[in-house]
Parts: structure tokens; C-alpha cells; sequence
């Protein structure tokens, strides 16, 4: 029979060894002998070829739509159309010729250096440099910390990026609007101006420093829940831990992720996740009384008088009570059987806003600071009462026009009422 020279074997079904390729049967690489990628079979078995990064993207959304847990992921860092298509989306960003910890830009890319990006994540070589860490001006005059990484840290974390992306945005909160595809500022802005209508106090929640304090193990344990691959989750600790130089000194990364890496938004997302479901499933649930509004008094007797002038045909007074009746609303602000509580979040940025104008019945400083800490061991850095808006008759949105030096610097009214919107600023513990 003799030996098989170069790719053609000789005999009839003789026992090979297949090294490196997904089989057919979809088994796990760190399956014993005989199952998974690395298996001891005969040649007519056939091997399947790493499919299109359009599929394997479209695979992930259909899982993380019904909810189903992937546990293959690292394997898709062998596929090389996903690292083109993470180029394609990177390559003309203004910091893809910022240079990181070495001289590595999107000038020197080539096909060689996916290949050898893929080769050491085959036997997981692959090492994330530390980030380049330089400091750039806020609008409050602070410095922001900014984290360059090297090129190959850019293309790999957007691999990571449309791979988490694909698998946890179907599974994203409908009020979460930042750092999500055809979402952003207009977005939130917009869905307040149509469905918070009535809202009369609202509660302003920013997170201090969020990136830079995401906690390393309570993110590892988030995607665990669904992700059940430890070599995809190493990669990501790995990642988180890669350190960050700063005048050109090396410090460890015992927390957050560096602002300005790939990866950072979403993860951002999957960790304040958890705020959007509490705030879903437990606060608006219990602030939320009543399906409709009774009917406003005054705004009845007004059409009953208006319908009582077009039977006599007195044309100018009907005209009249119309204006009056525009400026009415149809339902009891008053109304004690009725509490909406509404919220939104882009990012860090989270509004809460309550339709009863009663002072009383609505979350209070301290609830909201403790349902913080037990999602996402959120505390308060400085903390004001709530404040409704100005007038019973003046819309949400109007009060969210004002600015924030006017919002802050007004006294209350009178009966306890401010002018503007209280802030809230939360640090990670």
C-alpha cells in the first residue's frame, strides 16, 4: 500500500487524522478522542469549511433571540472573513493610524497578519498589549483617561465586538439607547417627547467613571450565564487584564475597561443590562396604577357648553371654547388611581420620570440608591431630592429644555415644586 504522498491518500478507508477544522457533527474542540474538531474517524467523513461571517452573524442573532446559550464561540475566531469584515468597519476610523504601544497602524495591515493573528489564536499565543493611556479635556474642565490600543488588539477586540453584539443585542432592553445599531441621543429624545406625556418628576442617574470601574468577576459571571466557552471567556479576561501603560509605565488593570477600546461599549451594555431589567420587572411594576385616566371635569363641561353652541349656531363661541378645549387635557391630571413610571438609558445616562403629581407616592432617594447596589453595585456620589416640573400644565420635554445651570441654580416654588430636573452621579463599588 505504501505511505500517502502529499494530499492524496492511498488504500481504501484508512484511519487519518484530522487536525484544526470544524467536522460536520459541530463537536466541541476540547472533546476527548474521537469527537469534536480533533478526531481519529476515516477519510469519507468530510469536513466542513468555516462558513461566511454574514451566516455565522445571522446564527448568533437567531440564538440570542430564543435565548439559547452558545457554547462554541472561540472558534470563531479561526474565520477570516470575520476579521475582513472587522477591518472593513475599522480601517477608516480617524484613530486607526494612532498609533498604541508599539508602531503597529492599519498602515502595515496584510492578508499575512490575519493569518498570523489566527494561527496564535488557534493555540491560544494570542496576547493583548497593554493599552497607550493619555488624558483628554471634559466640558467640566476634568481630564478623561483615554486608552489606544495596537492595531491587532483593534481588529481582534472588533471581532469580539460583532460576535457579543450579534448573540446580545436581540436581548437588549427597548430603553437602552446608546452604543446600539440605528439607536442613539435622537432616539431617546424622541421616545420621551412621544410616550412620556403627563410626566411631571423626573430622576437623572449617571454612572461615574463607568468604563474604568466595570468589575472584572461580576462581568465574567454575566457572560457565563450565557456564553459556555472558557476560552472565549479567558480571551475577554485577557483582554480586561492587559494593563495600560502611562508615561510609557507599565500599571495593572485591576477593574474597568479602557475607555476608547472596541469592546468597551458593549460590554458596558451586558453589565447595565441588569439595571434595565430591574427597573422593568420590578420598579415600573410597582409605581404603575390604573389603566386609563378618569375624565377631566373641566375639560367635559367645556364640550358639553361648545356642543350646546353648535346646536344654536353660535359659531364664534364655539370657536372660542375649541381654543379653550385645546389647552385642556381630556383626562384628570389629579387623578389618584392613575401612576405611570417611565425610563430610559443611553449609556451611563439614565432618566426615570413619574405621571403623579402627588409628592409622596413616588421611588425615593434611598430606594433608588439601594435597587443601584443590588443590580449592579451602583452608589451615590451626590444625591438631591426629586423635582417636578414647573407647572401642572407644562409638557416634559419643555423641562428638559432647560439648562443644566438653570435646572440646578432656581429655588422651589412655593408649594416645594423646582424648575428643573434633580441629577443624580453614580460610582461603581
Amino acid at each position: 500500500m505504501g505511505s500517502p504522498k502529499g494530499c492524496e491518500p492511498y488504500g481504501d478507508r484508512v484511519p487519518v487524522v484530522v487536525a484544526g477544522v470544524t467536522t460536520c457533527q459541530g463537536g466541541r474542540e476540547g472533546r476527548p478522542q474521537g469527537e469534536g474538531a480533533q478526531v481519529i474517524g476515516y477519510y469519507d467523513r468530510k469536513a466542513c469549511a468555516m462558513q461566511s461571517a454574514e451566516t455565522v452573524l445571522g446564527v448568533l442573532r437567531d440564538r440570542g433571540r430564543k435565548g439559547l446559550p452558545c457554547s462554541e464561540l472561540y472558534r470563531q475566531m479561526f474565520n477570516r472573513d470575520l476579521y475582513l469584515l472587522a477591518y472593513g468597519r475599522i480601517y477608516a476610523n480617524q484613530g486607526a493610524m494612532t498609533p498604541g504601544a508599539n508602531t503597529e497602524t492599519a498602515d502595515g495591515m496584510s492578508e499575512d497578519k490575519i493569518n498570523q493573528i489566527i494561527e496564535a489564536m488557534r493555540h491560544e499565543r494570542y496576547r493583548f498589549s497593554p493599552v497607550r493611556r493619555i488624558y483628554i479635556p471634559k466640558k467640566n474642565g476634568r481630564m478623561r483617561p483615554l486608552g489606544l490600543p495596537s492595531w491587532s488588539d483593534k481588529l481582534v477586540g472588533e471581532v469580539v465586538r460583532l460576535l457579543l453584539e450579534a448573540y446580545y443585542e436581540p436581548t437588549f432592553s427597548d430603553h437602552s439607547h446608546g452604543f446600539r445599531p440605528r439607536r442613539g441621543c435622537h432616539t431617546a429624545l424622541r421616545d420621551v417627547e412621544q410616550t412620556w406625556t403627563g410626566t411631571t418628576w423626573f430622576i437623572e442617574g449617571d454612572i461615574s467613571d463607568c468604563f474604568g470601574s466595570l468589575n472584572h468577576e461580576i462581568m465574567a459571571r454575566i457572560l457565563s450565564e450565557k456564553i459556555h466557552d472558557n476560552r472565549f471567556l479567558r480571551l475577554i479576561k485577557q483582554m480586561l487584564k492587559a494593563g495600560y501603560l502611562e508615561d510609557w509605565k507599565y500599571h495593572e488593570t485591576l477593574s474597568g475597561s479602557p475607555q476608547g477600546g472596541v469592546v468597551s461599549p458593549i460590554l458596558s451594555n451586558i453589565y447595565l443590562h441588569r439595571l434595565d431589567v430591574y427597573v422593568e420587572t420590578v420598579l415600573i411594576p410597582q409605581y404603575t396604577r390604573g389603566k386609563y385616566r378618569r375624565h377631566n371635569p373641566e375639560y367635559e363641561r367645556i364640550k358639553s357648553r361648545m356642543r350646546r353652541a353648535h346646536a344654536r349656531g353660535d359659531r364664534d363661541e364655539a370657536r372660542h371654547l375649541r381654543r379653550r378645549l385645546r389647552r385642556l387635557p381630556s383626562g384628570d391630571p389629579q387623578d389618584p388611581g392613575y401612576r405611570r413610571l417611565r425610563y430610559t438609558r443611553y449609556a451611563d445616562d439614565h432618566l426615570l420620570g413619574s405621571s403623579d403629581r402627588r409628592p409622596k407616592p413616588r421611588p425615593s432617594k434611598a430606594s433608588w440608591r439601594g435597587s443601584c447596589a443590588t443590580t449592579s453595585r451602583l452608589n451615590s456620589t451626590r444625591t438631591r431630592r426629586w423635582s417636578p416640573t414647573p407647572a401642572p400644565g407644562q409638557p416634559a420635554t419643555s423641562a428638559m429644555r432647560s439648562s443644566p445651570s438653570t435646572a440646578t441654580t432656581r429655588s422651589p416654588t412655593a408649594d416645594g415644586r423646582s424648575t428643573g430636573p434633580s441629577r443624580y452621579e453614580y460610582r461603581w463599588t
